[in-house]
């Protein structure tokens, strides 16, 4: 690929000028154009050591208003960011809608620098290319633009660069040992990039190779390229806009659509949990303590060998979630655990990928997330209330799998539970919390109203686990009208899963 860019293309000062004085003013008008149309964009510069990146981020940037931009320089993970799966320090810099981020290097760090470096087995560079192809597939689906510039210079020009730099001691810092040793082994370092530019070229996010030795050719290309993605985002936009103007109506009907329901898979999972299943009240206290005192020993373990946990509670409402987690963390060290209560995205969290804030409470190695309601709930309630389309909660089963194989891949051990009651328990205790002063405020409207769509969420549950219920990251079923029972059965799962592990 790399072989075929002819890299003695070259722009005069005067048609450079003039087609500067051009493309300015048009990328400035695009960025408030994006801003207006809640359009979220990712530009990603790559390409060899002094190839100009930064010399050319600053060109990109100066037309703009800063108030809309971001750049993140991107070096080796520190040693906090290192007890995070590899995407999760990228995830959280992705832009919300209307704003720019731009990457000087990126997340192709890990699949150049630091395969270059031996850093990472074959077989961990397959699963990374693999994990940055469905990252930036979430992201593109969702409606981010993503520009992936690569800027391309010869080894011959790359030496002279470096050496310009060397000779001036202001500028000598910027060139180190490894970079020396990459221009030394330029060849071999350009069939690394040109690997992963194959391996990551996809249909919603291609590269432009940018002929970077000459700098005005490689600013004035960077600029067309950035305009033409943008302007045709941007067309593509307001044309969505304007056909969901005019059946919006027809839209939010067929959003909360009964036909939406009662097509869905014939297998029932729910339907075979075992509601009678219980223990005794002194049955529970036995179990209880011997298994909390268990959890305090594996929490310890946990930490010393840099495990992180991640578990995530649904259920009906008053299924017993908030019992099940107070259970299971009364005998934790409260400074290696977090719940995460999840409750409707606030503005800034709707202007980003709706997994955007699952990944910024994920836990660091050797920690415990607890979430208390999940990302799930993009199949569920976003589903059945018509706050997401069609479109985007049908992809979402593929996008949480990848999480989670993410999550799992970096180590993680991660479970989900279903508290599952039928719907007399659930009116019993709704009933209860109505009458105890001390629980009525668990207890609302919503709660009430989201017992009349119990058919629809019981078939959006069922699909739900079968579609995501994988070995790195299972859905256990937790027979819940039996609160002991319950409460056993969680500690019991995850117990039983971290000392699986420690034996690994």
């Amino acid at each position: 690929m790399l072989e075929q860019i002819d890299l003695t293309r070259k722009l005069e000062k005067e048609e450079y000028q003039q087609k500067m004085e051009e493309m300015e003013p048009a990328l400035a008008r695009l960025q408030r154009e994006c801003k207006a149309l809640g359009i979220p964009v990712i530009v990603v510069f790559e390409g060899f050591g002094a190839s100009g990146k930064g010399v050319q981020i600053n060109k990109l940037i100066h037309p703009l208003d800063p108030r809309g931009f971001e750049v993140f320089a991107i070096k080796g993970e520190n040693e906090e960011e290192r007890m995070y799966p590899f995407l999760w320090r990228f995830w959280i810099k992705t832009p919300e809608k209307g704003r720019i981020a731009i990457f000087d290097t990126s997340w192709y760090r890990k699949v150049s620098v630091e395969r270059f470096d031996k850093k990472m087995s074959r077989e961990e560079l397959a699963y990374a290319y693999q994990e940055i192809n469905t990252f930036e597939r979430a992201l593109t689906d969702d409606g981010t633009v993503l520009i992936k510039l690569f800027l391309h210079i010869s080894k011959k020009e790359q030496k002279k660069r470096f050496e310009k730099l060397l000779h001036s001691k202001e500028t000598a810092w910027r060139v180190n040992d490894e970079d020396l040793k990459r221009n030394k082994d330029y060849d071999g370092y350009k069939a690394m990039n040109e690997e992963m530019l194959e391996k990551t070229e996809t249909a919603c996010a291609p590269w432009t190779i940018v002929e970077a030795e000459d700098r005005r050719f490689a600013t004035a290309k960077i600029f067309a390229e950035v305009i033409r993605i943008l302007e045709e985002k941007v067309k593509e936009k307001k044309a969505q806009k304007a056909a969901k103007e005019s059946s919006a109506k027809d839209s939010q009907q067929k959003a909360q659509s009964p036909e939406d329901f009662g097509n869905g898979l014939d297998s029932s999972v729910l339907s075979k949990a075992d509601l009678t299943l219980s223990y005794t009240k002194e049955e529970y206290k036995e179990k209880l303590k011997k298994l909390q005192d268990r959890m305090s020993l594996l929490h310890g373990e946990l930490y010393r060998r840099r495990i992180p946990v991640v578990l995530g509670f649904e259920g009906w409402d008053a299924g017993g979630k908030g019992g099940a987690i107070k259970r299971l963390t009364e005998a934790m060290d409260p400074r290696g655990y977090v719940v995460s209560p999840t409750a409707a995205p606030d503005a800034t969290e709707k202007s980003h990928h709706y997994l955007w804030r699952f990944w910024r409470s994920m836990p660091k190695a050797g920690h415990i997330t607890i979430f208390d309601r999940t990302w799930y709930g993009r199949v569920m309630v976003e589903r059945i209330e018509g706050f997401c389309t069609k479109e985007e909660w049908q992809r979402a089963y593929r996008e949480m799998n990848d999480m989670e194989a993410s999550l799992a891949h970096s180590g993680a051990i991660v479970l989900k539970f279903w508290l599952q009651i039928d719907k007399d328990e659930q009116e019993r205790r709704f009933n209860e919390r109505m009458e105890n002063p001390e629980k009525r405020w668990k207890i609302t409207d919503e709660d009430w109203r989201n017992r009349e769509k119990w058919d629809q969420y019981e078939e959006a549950v069922n699909e739900m686990i079968l579609k995501t219920s994988t070995s790195y990251a299972p859905w256990i079923i937790v027979e819940g009208n039996s609160k002991y029972y319950a409460r056993i059965k969680v500690l019991e799962s995850v117990v039983k899963a971290i000392e699986e592990r420690l034996q690994e």
